[in-house]
């Protein structure tokens, strides 16, 4: 009697403690089930906010985790980038309080491991990252930016597809609801679209690729395939890019430096217009991530990916030429 109940106030403290943004202990961890092998997570760079929240969400889940846990993480990612530097240890505590072992190499953690999600703040060592997780065959999210520039994502790809390791990479905004109500046909066709986003610049990536890449994604998400043209006005605390599709459909990204931002848009259809975003929440990600995990099929293609970065790189060549467009 003592055990059924001890459980049953344990189950009710740590959600009770996750619904105050309170991390519960790791006495309380200590009482969860281990996960069945193929359903380890580890996670690679604990230098971002997102492997934290990830860790809470997952292993707090219950049965929309389908037994998935977070189990052990490496924590080093970016080297030099000074928000990520000052960020890892704060959330290596946070994670380590949640019941996961922090490991000392990327071959340890797949030693403990079956699935990984790759979290490093950083697109630059994502390949030199990935490529263990490739050579032992676990598949592999790996978060945004999936690396620094459209050269590097290709050879993200063109290994994985070597190693036939499965891999996706996405932004939370391309499961935002109110953008999947649009790809699922509640306005018609869509016509055109117009999204908004803070816009950082890192000089160690593409200017877009960096935190803009979030409502690129909406923003194709919504439009489909096929942009053929780039421009972009570029000014010290605004970007407006501009894309056009094969079909002379017109897509724009505002990207926010000054002033009050968020992710958000408008999408135009044939039957009507509709918002996108704001930003919600990383619930929708989360769980197409465990899917992914499950089934080994990629929610979203390489092919999309790389045409977002193909967008993003000719938006750079566009702001290299004064603003002239950039064919893609």
């Amino acid at each position: 009697m003592f055990s059924h109940n001890r459980r049953h106030f344990l189950k009710i403290s740590t959600f009770a403690s996750a619904g105050l943004g309170i991390i519960p202990s790791l006495d309380a961890f200590s009482f969860s089930n281990t996960p069945a092998e193929g359903k380890r997570i580890g996670i690679t760079g604990l230098d971002t906010s997102h492997s934290e929240v990830f860790t809470k969400m997952i292993n707090n889940g219950g049965a929309e985790m389908n037994g998935y846990k977070v189990v052990a993480a490496y924590p080093h990612g970016s080297r030099d980038i000074a928000s990520a530097i000052n960020m890892k240890p704060k959330i290596t505590e946070a994670v380590k309080a949640q019941g996961v072992e922090i490991v000392d190499s990327i071959e340890a953690l797949l030693a403990k491991t079956d699935v990984i999600l790759l979290e490093s703040n950083d697109g630059r060592p994502h390949l030199e990252q990935a490529l263990p997780v490739f050579k032992a065959d676990k598949s592999l999210f790996i978060d945004k930016p999936i690396a620094p520039s459209l050269r590097e994502a290709r050879e993200i790809f063109k290994v994985a597809s070597q190693y036939n390791t499965p891999l996706f990479t996405s932004s939370a905004l391309r499961f935002d609801p109110n953008v999947q109500r649009v790809v699922a046909g509640s306005i018609g066709k869509v016509t055109g679209a117009d999204v908004y986003t803070p816009a950082e610049i890192d000089k160690n990536h593409a200017d877009l690729a960096w935190y803009a890449i979030h409502g690129i994604e909406m923003l194709f998400t919504v439009m489909g395939p096929g942009c053929k043209q780039v421009s972009r006005v570029h000014r010290d605390g605004t970007d407006l890019v501009t894309g056009v599709w094969e079909d002379g459909r017109i897509g724009t990204v505002r990207g926010i430096r000054n002033g009050a931002s968020n992710i958000a848009g408008t999408a135009f259809g044939e039957k009507g217009i509709a918002p996108l975003g704001p930003f919600s929440g990383y619930q929708p990600l989360v769980g197409e991530i465990i899917s992914f995990f499950q089934t080994g099929k990629p929610p979203v293609s390489a092919e999309q990916t790389l045409e977002i970065f193909t967008f993003i790189d000719a938006a750079d060549k566009s702001k290299s030429k004064g603003g002239k467009p950039v064919s893609m």
